[in-house]
């Protein structure tokens, strides 16, 4: 991922003009944003170590540490400069030191008590996720709203279905706004898991399948979809709002619980209760 650690650098860098970090703006720039040798300046590390970074040559120098990546200090000093969030910055020390190839594969399955917590979930869409954005497991409720048993395997993909599965656009009516944060959120998890080998051919695979997956991959953001809001325009029940949130499967950081929670008295709750009583009845 070196090529993805200098392009994710030049995209902060063209971000930030020199006068929002007290630098005078002289002169033509070829390209927007701070230079190299600026950030260099305000890292506090040398022009030379700073490109060395960002064309993935490894650095050497006293800022290496024992292991030979770079430390850090150096790294956040350079999330300092470039204003990276909190997201941000951790998706910068990940592909700057990528983990060894040797970290346990994501686990294959869902345990019986995780299954079981979905099932008691009687009002609100839940599933689990892998840590490659596949829904691994689900409860009546999120088969009613989103069809996963009657879909393969491979069509449970988040990203697969919003980018390339054409009912993604009528099923989500901020289509783009859901497409930019499921990419976004791809390349954090692609960043993290850079060893993954299943994640790097789904990354290849939608590069190749989607134009607005590669407009979108090229913008190097990075985003933690952790909770917020989400509107489905559901076929049958009509649009349903809901808030949702994430939480890690406990004893397994590869798994997430994703919970779609309606609001108390609202009509998405009412057309849920209908969704989930048609889909009992098989009406």
């Amino acid at each position: 991922m070196d090529g993805d650690l200098g392009d994710f650098l030049r995209s902060r860098r063209a971000r930030i003009q020199p006068e929002e970090v007290g630098l005078p703006s002289y002169g033509r720039r070829r390209v927007p944003g701070l230079r190299r040798e600026e950030v260099a300046q305000l890292a506090g590390v040398s022009v030379d170590y700073y490109i060395r970074l960002e064309q993935g040559r490894g650095p050497g120098g006293p800022s290496r540490t024992k292991s030979g990546g770079v430390s850090d200090a150096v790294l956040d000093a350079i999330a300092r400069v470039l204003r990276l969030d909190e997201t941000e910055h951790a998706y910068l020390h990940a592909v700057a030191r990528p983990r060894r190839q040797s970290e346990r594969p994501a686990a294959p399955r869902v345990r019986q008590g995780v299954q079981l917590l979905l099932d008691s979930m009687d009002r609100t869409p839940a599933v689990v996720l892998d840590r490659r954005m596949t829904v691994m497991a689900w409860n009546a409720l999120a088969d009613a709203v989103f069809g996963y048993s009657g879909t393969a395997a491979k069509a449970r993909s988040i990203p697969r279905h919003v980018l390339l599965d054409p009912v993604a656009h009528d099923l989500y009516p901020e289509w783009q706004a859901v497409a930019a944060q499921c990419v976004a959120h791809l390349r954090m998890l692609a960043g993290h898991h850079q060893e993954d080998r299943q994640l790097t051919s789904l990354v290849g695979e939608l590069s190749l399948k989607s134009e607005d997956f590669r407009r979108l991959w090229a913008d190097h953001q990075v985003r933690e979809c952790a909770y917020g809001v989400k509107r489905i325009r559901h076929p049958v029940a009509g649009l349903l709002t809901f808030p949702y949130e994430t939480l890690t499967v406990p004893g397994d950081g590869d798994q997430t619980l994703l919970v779609y929670t309606p609001e108390r008295g609202s009509e998405t709750e009412e057309r849920l209760a209908l969704l989930g009583s048609w889909a009992t009845t098989g009406a």
